[in-house]
């Protein structure tokens, strides 16, 4: 359908030439304003330049979200029902409740927010979220493939050889925290301590190992909540409203 051209219009840049000659000029920039005769096509000001490109780059370059807070609810609030567990304050019974838990918001909460961590380039966010989001996959799956006959129960201290592995790799982690806040720190911390203390109760050093690792667990789930709790406070504040400790080590 051919289009019609508007009537020429004064002031408009294009009266005394066709619209088309007009906007193949003005793409050429061979269009030209007189003092007295102003144009809307004309450039803007210099000062309205600056003041959009601004705008725009405010828009495009948006303040990515906090990824970590995902991760870390994720991780603690499995962790605390798992170690809810191991301490006795739930029967040894409860552990399928914990299978779909660990798949589901243990595990792919905290790959999620590895993944992103990844986008923000963050890598000891994304190794760490990655890590724990498969130790929680691994435990499932552990869980669920016995529970269904299709693997046999492992002994005692191939599973304590495992978590003792998962707690020298937390430990190393614990040491690079020492460059991140105190919160982060102490999860870390506390973390390690109860991956040694789970593997010596199942390597046969007695119950209490196990039982005492149970409780370390707990407060290190509550210890993350806390964390992601006071991240989401300080995001949505838009200020530092509970501070989350210096590093130990800047620089």
């Amino acid at each position: 359908m051919p289009v019609a051209c508007p009537e020429p219009v004064e002031g408009f840049g294009f009266s005394d030439m066709g619209f088309h000659e007009w906007l193949r000029n003005f793409r050429t920039k061979k269009i030209h304003t007189t003092p007295t005769r102003a144009s809307m096509y004309d450039e803007p000001p210099k000062n309205l330049i600056a003041a959009g490109a601004q705008t725009m780059a405010e828009l495009i370059v948006a303040k990515p979200a906090n990824p970590g807070p995902l991760g870390l609810a994720g991780f603690g609030l499995t962790t605390c029902v798992l170690s809810a567990i191991n301490a006795g304050l739930l029967p040894h019974e409860a552990v399928p409740i914990v299978v779909p838990l660990a798949f589901a918001y243990g595990g792919v909460a905290q790959l999620i927010a590895g993944v992103l961590e990844f986008r923000t380039g963050n890598t000891f966010g994304m190794v760490a979220f990655t890590s724990y989001g498969l130790f929680w996959w691994w435990f499932a799956l552990l869980n669920w493939t016995i529970g269904a006959g299709w693997l046999k129960a492992p002994p005692p201290s191939a599973a304590a050889t495992v978590l003792l592995m998962w707690g020298i790799f937390t430990f190393l982690l614990w040491i690079v925290t020492f460059r991140t806040s105190k919160g982060v720190w102490s999860i870390f911390l506390l973390l390690w301590i109860t991956f040694f203390l789970l593997a010596a109760g199942d390597f046969g050093y007695g119950p209490s190992f196990g039982k005492l690792g149970g409780y370390f667990g707990l407060v290190t789930g509550i210890d993350a909540l806390l964390v992601a709790f006071i991240e989401v406070l300080n995001a949505t504040a838009n200020r530092t409203v509970i501070p989350l400790g210096d590093p130990i080590i800047r620089g």
